[in-house]
């Protein structure tokens, strides 16, 4: 009976085994169909960029009941009425920004985590601030896991950015403000670039460049887009 009990674990193990590797294998087929189909076809050219999203799991950074949508170009819910951006806006935003790997990038709205994972692979160093504590705690244990070392998670509100490690020579808001906030630009490098969706609550937004240069700044209008909104404390 007890070996009989023993080759059944074994069975189980080995078949959980086969499982996992077909998934992952699946996943990852996914992710180079998700360059060919979604991304280079919109204009995603920029090697770094394409790179990041071929190499970092986005089914890692949803949740069980997501992971057969993970590919598709969509944004999907990942708890506490947040969402992870659909993989094109990933894409767009980071290209846009024109990463250098020396960069220093703040990031406005950690979410899931994934947004960071990306900007990992191509830059210096990534500083990312979350304000619902419980992403915030996930998101850090995703880093431990995939061992990305060169993100930093901090628990917080967004708005006033993280003026003890600033300046930034790229800034990212992947969450919608009614106005640009002025702490962030503060914290902008010379020559620093920043994206932030702009406009009203439960409307339509402009995805918005920012650069500096000379203490001034200039803004381009580059798309309308939907995002949730940029999550305050309360005061």
């Amino acid at each position: 009976m007890k070996r009989g009990i023993i080759r059944l674990k074994f069975v189980l193990l080995v078949l959980a085994s086969v499982c996992y590797s077909y998934a992952q294998e699946n996943y990852a087929a996914q992710r180079q169909r998700m360059l060919k189909e979604q991304l280079e076809p919109r204009g995603i050219t920029d090697k770094a960029t394409l790179k990041a999203m071929g190499s970092i799991p986005r089914e890692y950074f949803v949740p069980e009941a997501q992971k057969p949508f993970a590919y598709q170009d969509r944004p999907l819910p990942i708890g506490e009425g947040q969402t992870i951006s659909q993989p094109f806006m990933v894409a767009y935003m980071t290209q846009k920004l024109e990463l250098s790997t020396s960069d220093r990038v703040l990031e406005i709205g950690t979410g899931s985590g994934y947004q960071a994972a990306i900007l990992s692979q191509m830059v210096d160093s990534v500083f990312t601030i979350e304000i619902i504590n419980s992403l915030a705690q996930v998101a850090i244990q995703r880093m431990v896991n995939l061992n990305i070392r060169n993100v930093a998670v901090r628990i917080g509100d967004g708005y006033y950015g993280w003026k003890e490690k600033a300046p930034f020579n790229a800034i990212i808001v992947t969450a919608g403000a009614e106005r640009i906030p002025l702490y962030l630009v503060e914290q902008l490098a010379e020559n620093g670039r920043m994206m932030i969706p702009i406009g009203p609550n439960n409307g339509v937004r402009q995805l918005v460049l920012i650069k500096k240069k000379k203490g001034k700044i200039k803004t381009r209008n580059l798309m309308p887009v939907r995002f949730v909104p940029f999550v305050r404390q309360k005061q």
